[in-house]
């Protein structure tokens, strides 16, 4: 079945500028023929979030985009799509527990959260990605909210040299093996939520920095974005 026709809230991964994500906003708002929105965070935002407040000041901006858009939505609901980081916080923000004295409850008005090559798990989680992962383990809200994971499977011998240099100690770091399979950065195994659907893309790295082809590259969009499955 495919995706309801409703808007689109994406939260980028860290460092990450809002130009890189403009094609995707661009080809989403076509396949899907609704808005499209990126939560736009600043790069001293972004390095702050090593505090918890940052999370919470960037998860009130989700907030106040993702009703926003649910008040124009034909369904009620809107669809969050996360990239690295933004797929850990995204999780977060579906929880109605208080964080930061918000209660934000996303999942009364996401049915979809799709993560792109995010760090569910790694064995040198900062200390809020660890919190996320004790606090809201695999898919608590499946129910309500269908889970997919997106993981690129990069060869590195067509990577690029950044990429080359910084996987070997960064799959090590989440799983402890230098030579497992990932985007660049995130291992697969990483980037599969437990219990959540998953789709694992050949050739696709997990930024521009990374590859030619990433999650954001339209072509790609297309591959995962045909995967996903109908909401609950």
């Amino acid at each position: 079945m495919p995706l309801p026709r409703q808007p689109i809230v994406i939260l980028g991964g860290f460092l990450i500028g809002a130009e890189a994500y403009a094609p995707m906003v661009s080809l989403l708002e076509e396949l899907s023929g609704e808005p499209v929105r990126l939560v736009e965070v600043g790069r001293l935002e972004w390095l702050l979030t090593v505090f918890p407040f940052a999370w919470a000041r960037i998860l009130d901006r989700v907030a106040a985009t993702a009703a926003e858009l649910a008040r124009r939505s034909p369904t009620g609901r809107v669809t969050l799509i996360g990239h690295s980081s933004g797929g850990i916080m995204l999780r977060l923000y579906l929880d109605d527990a208080p964080f930061q004295g918000h209660r934000y409850d996303g999942k009364a008005l996401a049915d979809t959260l799709v993560m792109l090559g995010s760090p569910h798990t790694a064995l040198k989680a900062t200390v809020l990605r660890r919190m996320v992962q004790r606090r809201l383990p695999g898919v608590p809200f499946a129910e309500r909210v269908a889970y997919v994971s997106v993981a690129g499977d990069l060869e590195l011998e067509s990577a690029s040299p950044m990429a080359r240099r910084l996987a070997p100690t960064a799959y090590r770091n989440s799983t402890g093996h230098a030579d497992d399979r990932g985007d660049g950065l995130v291992p697969v195994a990483s980037a599969l939520l437990a219990g959540s659907a998953s789709v694992v893309l050949e050739g696709v790295a997990h930024g521009g920095a990374f590859g030619p082809r990433w999650y954001g590259t339209p072509g790609v969009v297309e591959r995962w974005w045909g995967a996903i499955p109908a909401s609950p």
